[in-house]
């Protein structure tokens, strides 16, 4: 039973490894290849996303989340179109960098169109991308694709909006009154058990709040448990 809930707790995982074995089970040279190949993706976002979650925390700290509401929320309109296109299209880094300032940018008021155009134009249409695909297929290639590409991400974003609410994204759940923790974003860092182990704990490997006891609560070690959180899952409101 106890190795059933462990596979059931971490399926994904499970899967991947059952694929590799059979990958090596039927082709041993295609498992040798995808097993370097994971290796080398896996080295390269343990480079790229420490970075990615502190430029993240800034953007949180120096950004309101009203000037995000106004640029780039259900209000901005044509403004937040564009504004949207120039974010995901001068941004660096793989499409996988995206998805931490996403989720800051979703919690502090930009719509659902807006994210999927930052995300689409991360992925198709960077800046650097288009330089190097002007200097291999021709800039009149460049150029044409450019403009398609465009108006396809405006429509499929516009149709995005129209089937995905704000509340089919992960979402804040409450587990004592007063403390909020996002268990769909946790990522698993342990930080906020490390900063406070008093208040939170590791469940499933995901963070979780022990029972605790308001008027003891350490407000310090918790806004520290906060700020440390790379994705922003916790959050204190008084009651």
């Amino acid at each position: 039973m106890t190795i059933l809930k462990k596979v059931k707790e971490n399926l994904f995982l499970a899967i991947v490894t059952l694929a590799y074995i059979i990958m090596f089970i039927a082709n041993p040279a295609m498992g040798i290849e995808s097993v370097k190949n994971s290796g080398y993706y896996i080295k390269e976002m343990l480079m790229i996303m420490p970075v990615i979650f502190v430029l993240t925390a800034l953007l949180d700290m120096w950004v309101p989340k009203e000037k995000i509401m106004r640029y780039l929320g259900k209000d901005a309109g044509a403004k937040g179109i564009f504004l949207s296109f120039v974010v995901g299209s001068i941004s660096a880094g793989p499409i996988y960098a995206a998805f931490p300032m996403c989720v800051m940018l979703h919690k502090k008021g930009a719509s659902i169109r807006n994210i999927v155009i930052i995300l689409s134009s991360w992925a198709v249409i960077k800046v650097p991308m288009l330089l190097n695909e002007a200097k291999f297929l021709g800039p009149k290639f460049m150029a044409i694709r450019w403009v398609l590409t465009v108006l396809a991400i405006i429509i499929f974003s516009w149709i995005s909006a129209k089937i995905i609410k704000d509340e089919d994204l992960p979402g804040e759940v409450m587990v004592k009154p007063g403390l909020h923790i996002n268990r769909n974003a946790c990522m698993g860092c342990t930080l906020c058990a490390k900063n406070y182990p008093v208040l939170f704990e590791m469940k499933g490997k995901k963070a979780a709040v022990k029972e605790y006891n308001k008027e003891l609560l350490d407000f310090e070690n918790l806004q520290s448990a906060i700020r440390a959180c790379p994705l922003h899952a916790i959050e204190y409101s008084e009651e």
